[in-house]
């Protein structure tokens, strides 16, 4: 099993493990929108006996409003 490290974004510093073969861009569930993680560089830790094999992925956009607190401002105001 591989883990994919997240950089920037809303899910800065997570670790998630993938399935399967790695994927050059990673789309994930975020609050009620999505957002995209593009995969940089070389997998990391590919030998026998050094841990999962990891690879890195940076924040690219999101789908939607992603600030929680703008959304929460909008139901108490009744916007």
């Amino acid at each position: 099993m591989a883990i994919a490290r997240l950089h920037g974004g809303p899910l800065d510093g997570q670790v998630i493990p993938l399935e399967g073969e790695t994927t050059d861009q990673l789309i994930l569930p975020y609050s009620e929108t999505q957002v995209v993680y593009e995969r940089t560089g070389d997998d990391q830790n590919t030998g026998d006996s050094d841990g999962p094999t990891s690879a890195d992925y940076h924040f690219v956009e999101a789908e939607g409003d992603i600030d929680p607190a703008a959304s929460e401002r909008d139901d108490r105001t009744g916007a």
